[in-house]
């Protein structure tokens, strides 16, 4: 018996010595994965047989190294499967074995759009943006718990989440209608808003052109976790499954390279493509730019003339190989772009999520990004949208607003902080501008303060000159310019409008007001500077009084949101700067 136990306590330092002796190297290759899963040694060799006391499996004794690699490499999945909160986790003998990763979701730093004087500024503008990966980014931290950091918060990404009813043109000679209400501003009497509204020509799902998509697939490490791959795959059958014969699918994936999991298919094959789809599995390091040439290389391959020929990139965007300055992805994207095809983006995750990137890659593509939490978004955004997120009816389209300082004190646009554009940008077609999809609104909102009101945020300046320019008798407070290009046009076209003083409602529609609640949660989020009288309590009140018929009840969620929110930041105190993740 003393033999045995002697022997046992041998056959016990011997493996753990083993053990100690590869965790640097495991160490050093977590380090270098990151997405957790540890590239293992070869196992030492086994120890020879040794007799066991009577009942205690020799089994049960001896650890060897390669056991606990598999324990460590799966303790590391769990790991980062959980909420990343930076602990420490330690083993049995109280000793540190790993830290979970620092939240890394990077947001681009913004600052909202000032408030500024008509005499001195009488002009606006910017580009048009169909994004709305902001909402549903933010939506998914609010489910958990999360104050959102707030340059996570794009007020027109918020704003343009949802659907405004604005009336849309007749025909197609003139791909989309813009019209505008005034009214006071709900949180100060003595201000107005400016809603603009766009709506682009609709076209039926049966009349699409063919389309030639490629899904650019990341299938690294990182998108292990159920909210990304998993999540992925979902919702491309979803999209699969509104596939017409004349449409034709690639599939390309990248992780540490790239490589071809489906060549162009056409629709009718749903079965190969989602038994494709089904294949894939998460696993290696991140190298996007590898994927992002083959994938254009594809579509150049597969490409419709006349047709729709987009990339459709899915991924936490944490490129960590090859290419992975923003710039030169950029620059590789925009050059693609002239070859007629285009580039959406579709984000997935939390942690490591690069919104800051997705939203970038998507601007310069001529496409579109949206942020995928649920499968019902994935639906949303890739059958009940796909219309105008496939289809683009008009391009390079840029809004310009020249405010008469005569009628006009101040003004402010809300949102579009990394749309602006420098006034000369506006009849510079060789200047890049938004795109719109068939069917697709989008919606701007200016704060205007009307001359003598007395609701002046900047004060009188000492030498400022006393003459105002404008006519206060034409009976304009502001003239819209719009300027877009048809589809394969390089001259833009211009449609203009007249903003008159005659046109301010006593009472803003139930779709303003539905507008102004959605921007005063975001401003809400963002730290409440321009919010004036309005505090939490006023925000909830008329998100529950502008539900309207809310098929899809998108705005009772929101509302559902705005009470959580709320919560978050202190009920009704006035809300706080957010505080942007480590």
């Amino acid at each position: 018996m003393q033999r045995n136990a002697l022997a046992t306590a041998l056959l016990c330092a011997i493996a753990l010595s083993a053990c100690q002796s590869t965790a640097p190297a495991e160490q050093a290759a977590a380090r270098d994965d990151h997405a957790g899963h540890v590239a293992h040694a070869p196992p030492p060799p086994p120890a020879p047989p040794a007799p066991a006391e009577p009942g205690v499996s020799l089994d049960a004794l001896v650890v060897t190294g390669a056991r606990m690699q598999r324990a460590e490499s799966e303790r590391m999945r769990m790991a980062y499967a959980a909420p990343t909160t930076g602990a420490v986790m330690y083993d049995t003998h109280a000793q540190p074995y790993y830290t979970q990763p620092a939240n890394t979701e990077n947001y681009a730093e913004r600052n909202d759009n000032p408030v500024q004087r008509v005499a001195e500024q009488p002009v606006s503008t910017f580009s048009i943006d169909v994004d709305t990966g902001s909402y549903s980014n933010v939506r998914r931290m609010i489910r958990q718990g999360v104050r959102p950091p707030a340059d996570a918060v794009r007020a027109e990404e918020f704003i343009n989440y949802f659907s405004y009813g604005h009336p849309g043109p007749t025909s197609l000679d003139t791909p989309f209608r813009a019209t505008t209400e005034i009214a006071s501003a709900p949180w100060n009497a003595n201000r107005h808003l400016l809603m603009i509204g766009i709506k682009g020509f609709d076209v039926d799902k049966s009349e699409l052109p063919p389309a030639n998509l490629v899904f650019l697939i990341d299938t690294s490490g990182s998108m292990h976790s159920p909210d990304k791959l998993p999540l992925l795959k979902q919702s491309f059958a979803e999209l699969t499954r509104q596939l017409r014969p004349q449409d034709r699918v690639s599939i390309v994936v990248y992780a540490g390279s790239a490589g071809l999991v489906l060549p162009p298919t056409t629709g009718d094959r749903k079965d190969e493509i989602l038994a494709a789809l089904d294949r894939l599995q998460a696993g290696g390091s991140t190298n996007g730019g590898d994927g992002i040439r083959l994938a254009y290389a594809m579509a150049k391959q597969a490409y419709v003339k006349g047709g729709v020929n987009r990339v459709i990139l899915a991924t936490d965007g944490d490129f960590n190989v090859g290419t992975v300055d923003g710039g030169s992805l950029e620059t590789m994207v925009a050059d693609q772009r002239k070859h007629g095809i285009a580039l959406t983006t579709l984000g997935f995750g939390q942690g490591n999520y690069n919104d800051h990137l997705a939203e970038r890659l998507a601007d310069a593509g001529d496409g579109n990004h949206a942020y995928i939490d649920t499968l019902q978004e994935a639906r949303k955004v890739l059958v009940e949208e796909m219309s105008s997120t496939l289809l683009t009816i008009a391009q390079d389209v840029k809004i310009q607003v020249e405010f008469n300082p005569a009628l006009v004190a101040e003004y402010r646009l809300i949102g579009y902080e990394n749309r602006m554009l420098a006034r000369e940008d506006f009849a510079n077609d060789k200047v890049d501008a938004g795109d719109i999809g068939a069917g697709h609104e989008v919606t701007a909102l200016y704060e205007i303060t009307l001359a003598g009101s007395g609701a002046e945020r900047l004060p009188p300046l000492r030498y400022g000159d006393t003459k105002t320019a404008g006519n206060a008798t034409s009976g304009e407070l502001a003239h819209l310019r719009l300027r877009y290009k048809r589809p394969g046009e390089s001259d833009s076209r211009l449609i203009e409008t007249p903003v008159l003083r005659s046109a301010i409602r006593t009472q803003p529609s139930e779709t303003m007001r539905f507008a102004a609640t959605v921007a005063a949660w975001a401003d809400a989020l963002r730290g409440g500077k321009h919010l004036d009288a309005w505090n939490w309590q006023s925000i909830l009140a008329s998100a529950n009084a502008t539900q309207g018929s809310d098929r899809w009840k998108l705005r009772a969620e929101f509302t559902e949101l705005v009470d959580a929110s709320r919560a978050l930041v202190g009920g009704d105190a006035r809300p706080e700067v957010s505080v942007a993740y480590d």
